[in-house]
């Protein structure tokens, strides 16, 4: 009979040694051209061996860098890990585990900054659906310090070790599949960013269609919200944070990026507190899973809801988009540290051909997001990064309403004259519902603000109590809102503010 003591293998994710017996490696989310945290932070590598107590020996490029003892594990296996020393930016590094167990070498490993992209389905919304796609699949392919991987869609009762894997670590290039199958949004974030921080950017693509918060936050996080009944729910509350996040919280990352909550819209007032909670939690169990080494205040980016039906609807969407900024109108802020925007209510695609809930303009988002994702993520200092935001409101006796943007202090665009609501009540102090809201124009502007007509509060509704601004599922046609900052060409978020008392 002939043995074979070793035979050496090569494939997409590993090169590694093995005989019967092979049982070491990494965790399956670790392979060939991926991109781990680098310094300051210290990247978190692990994975599986058989032999309990034995030393697992991490190289990097050759040097013994650390070693690490195999553990039991929660799964009848042994379990190791370490963390890496720091590394500057860079790579085309090897990294290879040794032990009694076996030997694996992954090859084209890079160090940069690791971004999780999760949401719903315009976070999954693919690069081959984009408006000019061979185009922009194109510019993606000269992006080679870019590399990204995908979890597969899942769900769990249970928390699970690994995620199912949908694609490996690979570079983008315009006809490969995987890259066309990657998320838009994800991808064009990067791309956009990528000439401004001069590393290495990781992509880890971990996103469900039609599914909302819930599924996506742990029972720590829920229990501070309360769990609420909801109807036609895709997904269960927690299965996807078991199956699709929860295996991913060892990885040391840079930051998240976020896009959902059509799937919320109807529950927007639990939203205001469910997202600030969900956020808050995985920045604490990052923290705590990777060994201390990803931020406790990460920086997390999200996409504010963008139009959807070319109809006139006054809740649920614009409420939700409210809720995603904490009732703020603008991020950051006290409740949601840290945190950027890109506004897309004006980027509404009517005609899209996988339903006007999924704009094929997912370009201008990847640009607004990562300028944002600029100020505050990298902290780069002098960028213009939001729309104008209101800051003060004054009701004039002439019966009209002057609000001005920014203190004054940067110019705004006017593009159209519509788009804001009045409150006319009955008394000073009465609160309003939406059917108490009269729509309005603007009869006058300046460089930093706006005046506009409160004369349709008359009778015994008199009182003009409160504003809201672009409070509408879809407020305007493309790029064709009200208000724009004039230097920036970014729009005003939707706003409401109640206002001084005052009888007109």
């Amino acid at each position: 009979m002939i043995k074979i003591l070793t035979l050496v293998i090569l494939v997409d994710a590993y090169i590694y040694t093995s005989d019967a017996a092979q049982t070491l490696r990494f965790a399956n989310y670790y392979g060939n051209h991926m991109v781990l945290q680098m310094a300051p932070k210290r990247a978190h590598v692990w994975g599986y061996a058989t032999t309990i107590g034995d030393t697992v020996n991490v190289i990097l490029n050759g040097s013994n860098v650390i070693n690490a003892t195999v553990t039991q594990g929660s799964e009848s296996t042994g379990v190791w890990s370490a963390l890496l020393p720091p590394q500057h930016s860079g790579g085309h590094v090897t990294l290879e585990i040794k032990s009694r167990d076996g030997y694996v070498k992954l090859v084209d490993v890079m160090f940069g900054d690791v971004w999780v992209c999760s949401g719903q389905s315009n976070m999954a919304f693919p690069m081959n659906h984009v408006l000019n796609q061979s185009y922009e699949l194109g510019l993606a392919s000269h992006f080679h310090n870019i590399r990204f991987m995908a979890v597969k869609t899942s769900r769990s009762n249970t928390t699970l070790s690994e995620p199912a894997i949908f694609s490996t670590w690979q570079m983008p290039t315009s006809s490969d599949v995987g890259t066309q199958h990657f998320s838009a949004v994800c991808l064009l974030y990067a791309m956009n960013i990528a000439p401004h921080i001069n590393r290495p950017i990781g992509l880890v693509e971990t996103a469900y269609g039609g599914t909302m918060i819930e599924a996506w936050s742990s029972p720590d996080a829920i229990n501070i919200c309360g769990l609420h009944a909801r109807k036609g729910a895709v997904v269960n509350p927690i299965e996807l944070w078991n199956a699709m996040l929860f295996p991913l919280l060892k990885m040391t990352i840079y930051g998240v990026i976020w896009y959902q909550g059509e799937s919320n819209s109807g529950y927007y007032a639990d939203y205001m507190c469910q997202f600030p909670a969900m956020i808050n939690d995985w920045r604490e169990k990052f923290h705590a899973a990777s060994h201390q080494q990803t931020s406790k205040l990460f920086p997390f980016g999200f996409v504010q809801l963008a139009a959807y039906k070319n109809q006139t609807l006054r809740v649920a969407m614009p409420d939700l988009r409210w809720s995603q900024t904490a009732g703020y109108g603008y991020v950051p802020n006290p409740i949601l540290q840290n945190v950027f925007m890109a506004v897309a209510m004006d980027l509404p695609d009517y005609a899209s051909p996988y339903g006007s809930i999924h704009p094929r303009d997912k370009m201008d988002v990847g640009e607004r997001l990562a300028l944002a994702g600029r100020a505050v993520a990298y902290g780069e200092s002098n960028i213009d990064f939001q729309g104008p935001i209101p800051s003060k409101f004054t009701l004039n006796s002439d019966h009209t309403l002057t609000i001005e943007f920014d203190h004054g202090n940067s110019p705004i665009e006017v593009r159209q004259n519509r788009g804001f609501e009045v409150c006319c009540s009955h008394s000073s102090n009465g609160t309003c519902n939406f059917r108490q809201y009269q729509y309005t124009n603007i009869t006058s502007h300046d460089q930093t603000s706006v005046t506009i007509d409160t004369s349709v509060c008359h009778g015994n509704s008199n009182h003009v109590t409160s504003v809201k601004y672009a409070w509408e599922m879809s407020p305007c046609e493309f790029k064709k809102c009200a208000i724009y900052g004039r230097d920036n060409d970014l729009p005003a978020s939707g706003f409401k503010s109640s206002l001084p008392r005052a009888v007109i």
